[in-house]
């Protein structure tokens, strides 16, 4: 590295997660540009993995310590517009690893600005999505600061090579060279990729899951759990009142306990590889089903249509990185006007591996009784015969095309 390059970062913040990644990255950072790295850890519903993460980033070389605590504002104002919007990236991933990328990085450069940085580091590979998710939001948030990537800098070419990194120097990292998996943890999924994983007809091992029981050894008896909501945003499990935060956790564990959320894909990454991702999202799982049930009562057809083709678009605007694009901004508008009337409770059965939707009730409901029975009365049928020879009109005519044949086009000269 040249000198020049060395002396374009005084004092840098650091996305920190105590991982192999970051862990290596703070003492490279000074090795490298001679800076100084102030470390921002963002807690977004890692558990026990926030545990001494202070300790760990100035035993490593970091001259400050940032813990944020966002579980609440990342349920709330992230979780659950993505859910609103019904957002689901290639039909299975509920997009737990791409809705926290933009909140982290904000704080981060919230940080970064506060306390003088003059540069943003992540430790995001330069294969994956989430180099695009944090340096779109850096551009838009902060794009005066400079973007240091060590994965496409720097000389380690793999896990293994990073292990060893840290092993010369003392750093104590959390994964080993038996133990390969990348995962990444928050409120809405826990994620697994890398080791055995990348074959894709290799079976996952159930010793990796973490949130979820084997569904083979769930229990016996189903259980039943119902959700209200408010204007598309859920409020209650089973009649109790949580914050956002506190209602995903809850769904976590009811959902965990009955092995429910369990998805493992082959996904298309932005940059056009395909990766292979299991993914253990049990709360997110029961209230993706528990708002659906919900909207097919309180949206009219042409409206769930047009919601279900925009959900699409919406999903690859998060999974891309482009959370504060005007896009996704004008279609944030359009979900929450559709959901104006999503408003009741949902009933879900949970049974071994399975989120069964199985009653749903709302004062806005559309549909009625009277006109879905197969009572006739109040309904004239009559009305369907000239419904029907309308609707029919375009392809009677086509068949009637079809059944006369063309003349014959005889080829000419020249």
């Amino acid at each position: 590295m040249n000198a020049e390059k060395k002396k374009s970062a005084k004092k840098v913040a650091l996305a920190y997660s105590g991982g192999l990644d970051t862990s290596v990255i703070i003492p490279w950072l000074k090795e490298n540009y001679g800076c100084e790295v102030v470390a921002v850890a963002v807690d977004v519903g890692q558990a026990e993995e926030t545990d001494g993460l202070e300790a760990k980033a100035r035993k490593t070389g970091a001259v400050d310590f940032h813990l944020i605590d966002a579980r609440e504002e990342f349920a709330r104002d992230f979780v659950f517009p993505v859910l609103k919007a019904g957002a689901i990236y290639e039909r299975d991933y509920l997009l737990g690893t791409a809705i926290a990328r933009p909140l982290i990085a904000h704080k981060q450069v919230e940080i970064a600005l506060a306390t003088g940085c003059d540069a943003l580091s992540h430790g995001c590979t330069g294969k994956g999505n989430d180099q695009v998710r944090f340096e779109l939001a850096y551009s838009t948030l902060a794009p005066e600061l400079r973007i240091i990537a060590p994965w496409r800098e720097w000389t380690i070419r793999s896990r293994e090579d990073a292990i060893d990194y840290a092993k010369a120097r003392g750093i104590p990292v959390p994964v080993t060279k038996k133990d390969l998996y990348s995962r990444d943890r928050n409120l809405w999924h826990i994620s697994h990729e890398g080791g055995p994983l990348e074959e894709p007809g290799f079976e996952p091992e159930e010793s990796m899951f973490k949130l979820t029981t084997d569904p083979e050894k769930a229990p016996d008896k189903p259980e039943r759990v119902t959700i209200g909501f408010v204007k598309g945003i859920p409020v209650s499990v089973n009649g109790e009142t949580l914050s956002p935060a506190t209602l995903i956790e809850k769904l976590n564990v009811l959902g965990g306990r009955h092995g429910v959320g369990r998805v493992d894909v082959v996904e298309n990454r932005l940059i056009g590889i395909k990766s292979r991702g299991v993914y253990e999202t049990p709360g997110g799982t029961i209230l993706v089903q528990a708002v659906k049930a919900l909207e097919s009562l309180t949206l009219d057809r042409d409206a769930m249509h047009e919601k279900e083709r925009l959900a699409i678009r919406y999903a690859e605007l998060v999974y891309y990185g482009q959370w504060y694009s005007p896009l996704k901004e004008a279609l944030d508008s359009f979900m929450d006007k559709l959901a104006e009337n999503v408003t009741g409770e949902a009933t879900i059965k949970l049974f071994k591996g399975t989120a069964t939707v199985i009653g749903r009730t709302s004062p806005y409901a559309l549909y009625s009784h009277k006109l879905a029975s197969f009572d006739m009365t109040g309904y004239t049928p009559q009305d369907a015969e000239g419904f029907i020879r309308l609707f029919g009109l375009p392809t009677m005519g086509r068949k009637r095309l079809s059944a006369s044949p063309l003349p014959a086009v005889v080829a000419g000269e020249g």
